[in-house]
Parts: C-alpha cells; structure tokens; sequence
C-alpha cells in the first residue's frame, strides 16, 4: 500500500507569510518599526536557538526506536521541523529587506507617516484610532494597520484638520484627521 502526501511547500513560498498577511506590494520597501524588527528578530533567534535544535532531538530519539511509518513522535517531529524551517526562510527573507523607520523622528509634528497614531472622524461623527505600522508588525485588533492598507493610503500625508477621502466597496467615505501623535524619542 503506497501512502500518498501532499507536496512540500516550494522555495517559491518562501515569501508567503505563514501568518495568513498578504506580501508586500511588488517594488515597495518593507518599513517596520524598531520595536517590530526586534520582536521578529526574537522570533527567529527562539526558533533557531531552542525550539528547531529541540525538535531536531525529539526526532533523532524518534528514528532509533525502529519502524518509522507508525512513529507519531517521528512523523509530527518531521511536519513540525518543515514548519520551523519554512518560518525560518520566511523571517530571514523579511528581516534581509525590513527598513527599519522611527516614528519618534517625527515626534510634535503634525503630518501623517509611518508610525503615526492617528485619529479620525468618519462623515457621521463616528472616530476612531489607528497606528500605522509594518505589514509584519500591524495587528488589526489592537487598532494597528498596515502601512499598505487602504485606510492608512488615505491618511499618509495628511495633516491635523485635512479632509481626506477613502474609497471603499460602498463608494467614497469622507474623513476628518482630528489628531495625530508619534511617540517620544528614547533617551540616551
């Protein structure tokens, strides 16, 4: 009886983010904030330092016990070693291209850029607060967006007071950029 398994993911997919986030725009730059480039740069050294040479253990333990076929220690220590070694690729592939930007330069000003939290109206009054972050970096729950949405598109270059329109599925929507604030810079 021949056991048939999926292919294993290509080199070519390398660059497709395990985390389910779209890659970015062809030609553009990949701009995280120094906080994110050291939280992905942690997520490497972990997987590459103690949890990869962990589970290359497990396996080893796991082929000396014999029959490999009915192995579960074996056959999960094997998927999950892909996996280690795909997010791997992937993280080397991004931290090589990340720019690394500091929103604190743009500390008291008033113009819309990487890293700004902005806060805005909509056209019914409704606001809301947003942090305008690296693909990598932005989590949507936290109210952080990824520089390439369309929200943060919209608002890049605006300043406090400016009307801005976004254009959505349901037409154009009116914004009012009410505040917006970077964080201080670190002392020395």
């Amino acid at each position: 009886m021949r056991k048939v398994f999926p292919p294993e993911a290509s080199a070519d997919d390398d660059d497709a983010p395990a985390n389910g986030l779209p890659p970015l725009p062809a030609s553009t730059r990949n701009y995280m904030t120094p906080q994110g480039w050291h939280t992905l740069r942690a997520e490497f050294m972990q997987l590459l330092d103690e949890e990869r040479p962990r589970v290359v253990e497990i396996v080893s333990w796991a082929a000396k016990n014999g029959d490999r076929s009915e192995n579960g220690d074996y056959l999960y220590g094997k998927k999950r070693l892909r996996e280690i070694d795909r997010r791997i690729r992937y993280l080397t592939h991004r931290l090589d291209i990340a720019e690394v930007a500091d929103p604190s330069v743009h500390h008291g000003k008033d113009q819309i850029f990487f890293g700004a939290t902005v806060t805005y109206a909509e056209g019914d009054g409704v606001e809301h607060t947003i942090t305008i972050k690296g693909v990598d970096e932005s989590d949507s729950l936290n109210g952080e967006v990824s520089w390439v949405a369309p929200i943060a598109r919209a608002l890049l270059k605006a300043r406090e007071g400016d009307e801005v329109q976004l254009r959505t599925p349901g037409g154009l929507q009116q914004l009012e950029v009410i505040a917006v604030r970077y964080p201080a810079p670190a002392r020395p």
